[in-house]
């Protein structure tokens, strides 16, 4: 009886493929976004997630029908609440803290709900896993501004954040920082400059005053010095 309940095999490689599928939408907004943890980590977490899933709800389908209840008890949620633990260890190698900001708190967060909407998919709850990547790809797409907006009126006077400005081979650095320290309303404190043989990256901590538009004025930075790019946390 239980065995015939027990989806197909089908089934539950579509449920791995769905939730690969569900968590490289999240990594690629990540990847496109430049941070450490991208498409294949989202990825590969929602299909382990999943595939945990599937066993903690599915595996022992086999072993109950040898060994009917109360010959043997399984307790089939054991599997799915030690991903929710192990994956708080795989976020918190997301977290950085550089001087005196913290970075990496959004992608970890993002690993951690990818979890969720792997194990989600793999017991079949589809429609919950489907409004939980919605709503965290519109999280992470379209509250950025207003939560920007909203630091820049009810924020302190002041913000400290730190930025890392990647220059490329045969760039100006000396420019660059000149530039830097020349940002209105921004103060430029710890600045660190380390040398490789794919370019020069400039990490310096900021101090903003409110009303100011960091990232619009290191966007303008960037263009002007020819910059690779920069990760502003």
């Amino acid at each position: 009886m239980l065995l015939a309940a027990l989806p197909s095999q089908a089934n539950l490689s579509a449920r791995l493929v769905l939730a690969a599928v569900l968590g490289g939408a999240i990594g690629l907004e990540r990847e496109v976004s430049e941070h450490p943890a991208g498409l294949r980590t989202h990825t590969t977490v929602a299909l382990g997630a999943a595939l945990f899933g599937v066993l903690s709800a599915y595996g022992f389908g086999t072993f109950f029908g040898h060994h009917p209840p109360p010959a043997a008890r399984v307790d089939v949620t054991r599997i799915a609440s030690q991903v929710v633990v192990g994956v708080g260890f795989l976020g918190g190698g997301a977290i950085l803290k550089e001087g005196g900001s913290v970075r990496g708190l959004t992608t970890a967060a993002s690993l951690w709900v990818t979890a969720a909407i792997g194990l989600a998919v793999g017991v079949g709850s589809f429609a919950p896993a489907l409004v939980t990547t919605a709503l965290v790809l519109v999280s992470l797409v379209y509250l950025q501004g207003p939560a920007l907006w909203l630091a820049r009126r009810l924020g302190a006077q002041s913000r400290r954040r730190a930025v890392m400005l990647r220059v490329s081979r045969g760039g100006d650095t000396t420019a660059v920082l000149q530039a830097l320290r020349a940002l209105p309303g921004v103060k430029v404190t710890e600045v660190t400059v380390r040398e490789s043989e794919g370019g020069t990256t400039v990490r310096a901590e900021l101090e903003a005053r409110r009303g100011h538009d960091v990232q619009r004025l290191l966007e303008d930075l960037a263009a002007r010095h020819q910059l690779e790019g920069f990760d502003l946390g």
